[in-house]
């Protein structure tokens, strides 16, 4: 049996994953890996964040950081949105790792070795006021296919026109704002022409034995037969893969060229010892990889001619799955233009993260652009799963356990329970080839189908009056239904883990496989555990309100992850107290933060602590915020506390004095800004459960959470 390599496609670290990305990218190749894995099949599921380019360079200056600080930011942001949607990678790495560099290099020099480079020179914008070429992100104008205004130098977003910047009408620097000038560079080039008839080869042999999404074979089709040009691979860029070639020392690898090569480079710091077996076996492996259309051209001509030309036996393409746009609201998501929900402002929301699961792969835009609504969240997820799937779990189990109390799922089936078990029996397997043959949306679908057809069994059959009159048929029927649950939850797996892992534990199983659908003899002896409603319907007034929520751009709106980064809390140690001399429920504190001097801070502290409880403790301090004139005495931050309508404690620690709180999954990172009392409050942070916390995110010191002793819950103040 091969082995099944699954790649996707790496995110862009510039910015949030919108639910775009994760449907089109990480969320089906997760579902894919799930179904491998549950068949048995030796499966190794690959990704990493995108982090070279002009895009991280711009937004480093946009946010006055380097590009490694913007890509630390941003990785632990994806890394924590993919925990939370509970993607199960086997590998998520950075293509900033120094084996990027190893592996980008060794392909680059067999290219280079067997023919496949040009250096060319030609016409670049280049900024005479910032005195730099200016790639990419850096220009944008007016775009010459579609005439958009804001199209980007590498691409127009209204109309996919891939880019060069010297095409655009109107261009700005997007430093600068001036107009830029041409000036001559040179480049190297990879030859895709000399490559033609290869590529053809194995596009059309992948292709036949993969099953390529029809719009992944038509986009590479059409590629070629418009005639390959020699493709660029390198910028006049500083952040990105150093260029192994004397006179390219100020320039870097074109991130198109290197970003593919992330999945291998991943895999080699992950794995390394083995990771050849996986990216060096093209008989043994096969490789499937996931993204939305906008990345077949790269994956289906670039990266495989970057892999056929060096000549190094690596794996290849053997099936592309790429989808169509999800859009939001009839518009599109964008990351660069902030429209649409974003994987951080789910975290922020109080709907179960199976829920976004369901509604992204029931919605998956697999055929055609697909729209992300509301309204139709609400209907998809109440309809077609709450009220099918949870009503049937319910109904049985409470019928089950109220006319049965402490029964196991034992009973004689008559001819009417294996008719219908075998009609289960075949449609659950015509789910599972489905997911099989990566129609991930058809096979959840089919198993919903299954959810109706379990109801519409219990209802023709009426088991509430069948109880009265013949009890042992009326637990016949009910346990036969059982047995549909637990392929539903085995096929419901892939899609909604946590939620499969309950629906087992409710019929009181330990969780089965693909490999284990309809197994009629497996509920013997078993007694279900207590009936509960899998979810409660989402509510009409809530979602209404997410409605009106989300009507603004993302820069709009307080993103709260994003916003704890503007934040600097540290340890202080409180050296003397004093009563306020103008306001008496304040003290005024000197606070030693390990800077080399010692900090006013006034407190509203009076009516809660004596000064003596306070004296010669550390304390969180929020230390980036404005000096603030306080009835006559300037405070330098605020010392920390958490708070309910009654009660207030501050927030001691034993952390070393200086010691920055960071997010779990972030590195401690100083803020550079002075901000206002509003902007601390507005990522939200609160305590739950007596740990301090950020939308669902630990906030630790020096790897420890931060904990209150006496309130459970709490808000920040």
């Amino acid at each position: 049996m091969s082995r099944i390599l699954i790649t996707s496609a790496l995110p862009y670290v510039n910015n949030v994953p919108h639910l775009g990305n994760i449907i089109g990218c990480v969320l089906s190749a997760d579902i894919y890996a799930r179904i491998c894995r549950s068949l048995g099949k030796e499966t190794l599921f690959v990704c990493a964040t995108d982090e070279y380019g002009t895009a991280t360079e711009k937004k480093a200056r946009d946010e006055g950081l380097t590009p490694k600080e913007i890509c630390d930011k941003y990785h632990a942001i994806h890394k924590r949105v993919y925990e939370a949607f509970d993607i199960s990678f086997d590998i998520f790495g950075r293509t900033s790792h120094p084996e990027h560099i190893e592996v980008t290099q060794t392909i680059y020099q067999g290219l280079a070795e067997n023919g496949y480079i040009l250096e060319q020179a030609s016409e670049q914008t280049y900024c005479e006021t910032d005195q730099m070429f200016l790639a990419d992100r850096f220009v944008e104008g007016t775009c010459p296919q579609c005439g958009a205004a804001g199209a980007r130098g590498d691409q127009c977003d209204a109309c996919g026109k891939l880019l060069q910047p010297t095409e655009l009408l109107n261009p700005q620097c997007q430093i600068c704002g001036n107009r830029p000038t041409q000036r001559t560079t040179t480049h190297l080039y990879l030859d895709l022409p000399k490559l033609e008839q290869e590529l053809v080869t194995f596009r059309e042999t992948s292709n036949t034995a993969g099953q390529w999404a029809s719009n992944a074979y038509a986009v590479a089709k059409s590629w070629i037969e418009r005639g390959l040009l020699p493709r660029p691979i390198t910028r006049d860029l500083k952040w990105g893969v150093p260029v192994p070639r004397p006179g390219y020392e100020n320039k870097v690898f074109y991130v198109w060229f290197d970003a593919p090569i992330g999945y291998i480079s991943a895999t080699k710091r992950g794995l390394p010892d083995t990771w050849e077996t996986w990216w060096k076996n093209p008989q043994g492996v096969k490789l499937y990889q996931f993204m939305a259309k906008d990345n077949i051209p790269f994956h289906t001509v670039i990266f495989p001619a970057s892999q056929i030309g060096s000549k190094q036996g690596w794996t290849l393409l053997h099936h592309i799955n790429s989808t169509e746009y999800l859009n939001y609201e009839n518009d599109k998501f964008s990351k660069s233009r902030g429209i649409g929900v974003f994987g951080t402002d789910v975290l922020d929301l109080e709907i179960p993260l199976d829920l976004w699961r369901f509604y992204l792969a029931f919605n998956r835009p697999e055929k055609s652009d697909s729209n992300f609504s509301w309204d139709g969240f609400l209907e998809d997820v109440n309809s077609n799963f709450i009220d099918n799937i949870g009503n049937l779990m319910n109904r049985v189990l409470v019928f089950f356990q109220k006319s049965f109390p402490q029964a196991t799922w034992d009973a004689e089936f008559t001819a009417r329970e294996l008719d219908f078990l075998a009609e289960v029996k075949a449609e659950a397997a015509q789910a599972k080839n489905l997911m099989e043959a990566v129609q991930l949306r058809e096979g959840l679908k089919a198993a919903l189908a299954l959810g109706r057809k379990g109801n519409k069994f219990f209802h023709d059959h009426e088991p509430w009056k069948e109880i009265k009159t013949d009890p042992p048929r009326a637990k016949a029927l009910l346990i036969c239904l059982a047995y549909l649950l637990r392929d539903l939850a085995i096929l419901f797996s892939p899609y909604l883990p946590a939620t499969s892992r309950r629906m087992f534990a409710l019929l009181g199983l330990a969780p089965a496989s693909l490999m284990a659908l309809s197994q009629w003899q497996s509920l013997q002896g078993v007694t279900p555990g207590p009936a509960e409603i899998l979810f409660p319907k989402l509510d009409a007034k809530q979602f209404q309100g997410y409605k009106e929520r989300f009507q603004g751009k993302q820069e709009q709106r307080a993103n709260p992850l994003e916003a704890f980064a503007t934040l600097q809390i540290q340890v202080g140690e409180i050296v003397s107290i004093e009563r306020h001399p103008e306001a008496e429920r304040l003290y005024v504190e000197t606070i030693d933060l390990g800077e080399g001097r010692h900090r006013t801070i006034v407190s509203g502290l009076v009516q809660h602590y004596q000064p003596a409880e306070l004296l010669g403790k550390r304390v969180l301090v929020a230390s980036n915020l404005k000096p603030a004139n306080l009835r006559g005495v300037v405070s330098e931050g605020m010392v920390l506390a958490c708070e309910t309508k009654k009660k207030l404690e501050v927030l001691f620690t034993s952390a070393p004095i200086g010691t920055l709180a960071h997010l779990a999954g972030a590195e401690p990172t100083a803020a550079f800004q002075e901000i206002t009392l509003d902007d601390f409050f507005k990522p939200g942070i609160e305590v739950k459960g007596h740990q301090m916390e950020l939308a669902g995110t630990p906030v630790l010191l020096a790897g420890q959470a931060v904990k209150t002793e006496k309130i459970k819950d709490g808000k920040i103040a």
